[in-house]
This record gives C-alpha cells, sequence and structure tokens, in this order.
C-alpha cells in the first residue's frame, strides 16, 4: 500500500509535517481502561487550562482554523477533530469509549492538541492520499448510507474510489470506521505550525507504543513533510 501528500497541498501548506502509524495484526477488541483513565487525566487537565481567564481554546486552534478558511471551509462550521473534542470537554461532557484504537488516537490528539484520526486498513484502496477534492469523489459519512461529493478544492484524505475523510480532519467515512473486528489500522497525526517535525515525530512514536501496549500487533512509524511527501507498506 502506499500514501502520499500532493503537491497541490504543500502549495498551500509547505511546513506540513504527517505522522503516520500502520498498524497490523492487532487486536482490538474488548476495553482498556488504563486509556480511559488518562483521557480523564486530560479531560481535566483542559477544564482548568482553557478558561476564559487563562486561555482560549479558539487560541491553541487558530493554526487549523486558518488553514480551514484557505481552502474554503468555514471552521465554526466545520471545526477541526480536535476542536470538536475540546468543545465536548469544555461544554461539560465526556469524550465516550468507542474501541480501543479510536480512543489512543482520541487521547494523542487531546494531549498533543493536534488532529489525529485512524482508519480500518482492511477498507482502504491500495493508494492512499492527502489531496486536494475535484469535487467529484463519493463520500459516505460515518453512521450513514446516504452519499455525498465534498466541495471543490478543500483538503481530504482519500484513496482510489471514495473520500475517506472530508475537510481533512473533519468527518470521517463509513468506508474505514474502525471497529473492535479490524485488524490492520492507519493512523494519520497533522501537524502544522508552530507544531514541528520533531513534535510530530514524537507523537508519533507515542502513538505506536500505546497501539504496541493495548492492541499488540506490529507497527510502523513515518513522517512526511515536503522533502518526503510519500511512503510504501
Amino acid at each position: 500500500m502506499k500514501f502520499s501528500i500532493t503537491r497541490d497541498v504543500f502549495s498551500k501548506f509547505p511546513k506540513l509535517c504527517v505522522g503516520v502509524v500502520v498498524a497490523r495484526g492487532i487486536n482490538n477488541k474488548g476495553s482498556e481502561d488504563k486509556i480511559y483513565k488518562l483521557m480523564k487525566e486530560v479531560e481535566d487537565y483542559i477544564k482548568l487550562s482553557f478558561v476564559p481567564a487563562k486561555l482560549s481554546h479558539y487560541d491553541m486552534m487558530s493554526p487549523w482554523r486558518t488553514a480551514f478558511e484557505e481552502f474554503g471551509t468555514k471552521p465554526e462550521t466545520y471545526p477541526s477533530s480536535v476542536e470538536s473534542l475540546m468543545k465536548k470537554i469544555l461544554h461539560g461532557r465526556c469524550i465516550r469509549k468507542i474501541n480501543k484504537l479510536v480512543d489512543i488516537s482520541n487521547y494523542i490528539s487531546l494531549k498533543h492538541l493536534v488532529p489525529a484520526g485512524v482508519y480500518n486498513l482492511d477498507e482502504a484502496d491500495v493508494f492512499i492520499k492527502l489531496a486536494e477534492a475535484d469535487g467529484t469523489e463519493q463520500f459516505f459519512p460515518i453512521g450513514s448510507v446516504d452519499m455525498e461529493h465534498p466541495e471543490r478544492g478543500e483538503i481530504v484524505y482519500k484513496d482510489d474510489n471514495q473520500i475517506l475523510c472530508r475537510k481533512w480532519n473533519w468527518k470521517e467515512s463509513e468506508k474505514t470506521k474502525v471497529t473492535e473486528d479490524t485488524s490492520d489500522a492507519i493512523f494519520f497525526i497533522d501537524g502544522l505550525p508552530p507544531v514541528k517535525k520533531e513534535k510530530v515525530k514524537e507523537i508519533t512514536e507515542e502513538t505506536a507504543e500505546l497501539v504496541g501496549m493495548f492492541c499488540s500487533g506490529k507497527t510502523e512509524s513515518y513522517v512526511l513533510d515536503i522533502g518526503n511527501d510519500k511512503i510504501e507498506f
């Protein structure tokens, strides 16, 4: 399989770094209380830190809000995945358990305040890209059988046949939804300044360690940037 970031994405975001964790032969069944405890610690920290007297979560999300505006998306309507998680916490809700891989992804995202997503590699096609949509691709939102098309020019994760995630990291697809039966998965960790490549590498390695700890299997880690825009795995 292959993953690449296209030139049109780097033309808009030349300092973009994307961490990738490929996990194979994993056991995603059951739940893991240790992940949930880690999540609760992060939730408590966010509740204490992101209050008007200290720091607004909008300040922390400004790079992603700017990026979404750059490709024509209103971040107020379509927030990045990490901002969506933060809003739930700051509105008094807990991040619910889903399964071990998704819980790891949510934990990593909130701990480091970066968008992170995990996809069922068993269901993806051979070529996966982070690219600008041409507007004709098919997308089935997670939990839905209704097909829609992306807007032309929006940044998307996609394979040969379908969109895997619309508006960069806003909403994932039903096609590559991670379930307890998922045996092979791929994580994407999106980094824009002020998050640097070294930090993305650190987050990527931590993600791989958590997968190995809680789901077994084998992992491979990569970091892509403008000078290294494709991998084969």
